[in-house]
């Protein structure tokens, strides 16, 4: 996954995204590029551990990595075959997340937004609760 400096920035109002199986909803093209690069990797049966870690610009930063197993107190679910997982901590600052894939003029990545987030980084992976 790809790390990109940012700025602080206020948040930009979005519509509260649709809880469909957990916490985190994935854009098509996020549920696209996540399913290529699982086969790209030659991970079959894996999917995505996505959490939130201290760090980044704006006090909290997102994480997203391969995983094949539920670890104790995770929630899993999954989302047009696609398995995620998220551990309890990060669960609660991860409600309505929507992941989306975007490609802009500094490349191409995973994008979070958060509409729970006071202030997020211009690059979508910081944010302050």
């Amino acid at each position: 996954m790809e790390t990109t400096t940012c700025s602080p920035t206020s948040p930009t109002p979005s519509a509260p995204a649709e809880i469909s199986g957990g916490p985190v909803v994935l854009t098509a093209k996020a549920v696209e590029m996540i399913k290529e690069a699982i086969s790209r990797e030659n991970l079959t049966g894996y999917g995505i551990r996505v959490g939130v870690q201290g760090g980044g610009c704006s006090g909290f930063q997102y994480s997203m990595d391969f995983e094949n197993t539920e670890k104790d107190g995770d929630m899993s679910f999954e989302q047009d075959g696609v398995k995620l997982f998220i551990d309890p901590m990060s669960g609660m600052y991860m409600q309505g997340v929507t992941i989306d894939y975007v490609v802009g003029l500094q490349g191409a990545g995973f994008k979070f937004n958060n509409p729970n987030a006071r202030n997020t980084c211009g690059c979508g992976q910081s944010f302050s609760p």
